[in-house]
C-alpha cells in the first residue's frame, strides 16, 4: 500500500506495527513538527493547534479505519474514541494490542508481515 492509499484512502487492512507507525508515531511527529514551525514563523499557538489537528485529521481517520477492517470490524468504529477516557483506551487496546484476523476477511486480505530485523 502506498502512502498516499496508506493517509488518504479508508479501503483495506494494515497490522499493529503500521498503525503504531502510522497511526500514532507519524501523526504525534507531525504536530511537534508542524506547531514548532508555525511558532517559528510567528503564527498564535491557539491558531498553530488548529491548523495542525486540520492537517492531520483525516490521515489518522484513515490509519484508524483501516486498522478497525483488519480486526472485522466497520469502519465507524473510530466514532469510539469519542467516548471519553474509556473511548480511547478502547481503541488502543483493540488497534495496538490484538492481532486482526488471520485471514482473508469481508475488508480484503491480510496486511504483509511486517518486517523482522535477524
Amino acid at each position: 500500500m502506498s502512502p498516499k492509499e496508506l493517509l488518504l484512502g479508508l479501503r483495506g487492512r494494515i497490522g499493529r506495527q503500521s498503525w503504531w507507525l502510522w497511526g500514532v508515531a507519524m501523526p504525534l511527529g507531525m504536530a511537534v513538527y508542524l506547531t514548532v514551525l508555525l511558532r517559528v514563523v510567528g503564527v498564535t499557538p491557539r491558531y498553530a493547534d488548529g491548523l495542525v489537528n486540520l492537517v492531520l485529521f483525516w490521515p489518522a481517520i484513515a490509519v484508524s479505519v483501516k486498522r478497525w477492517h483488519d480486526r472485522d470490524k466497520s469502519g465507524w468504529w473510530v466514532l469510539v474514541a469519542l467516548v471519553p477516557l474509556v473511548g480511547w483506551i478502547w481503541a488502543l487496546v483493540q488497534n495496538g494490542m490484538l492481532r486482526g484476523d488471520p485471514g482473508e476477511n469481508r475488508f480484503g486480505p491480510p496486511p504483509p508481515a511486517p518486517l523482522r530485523v535477524p
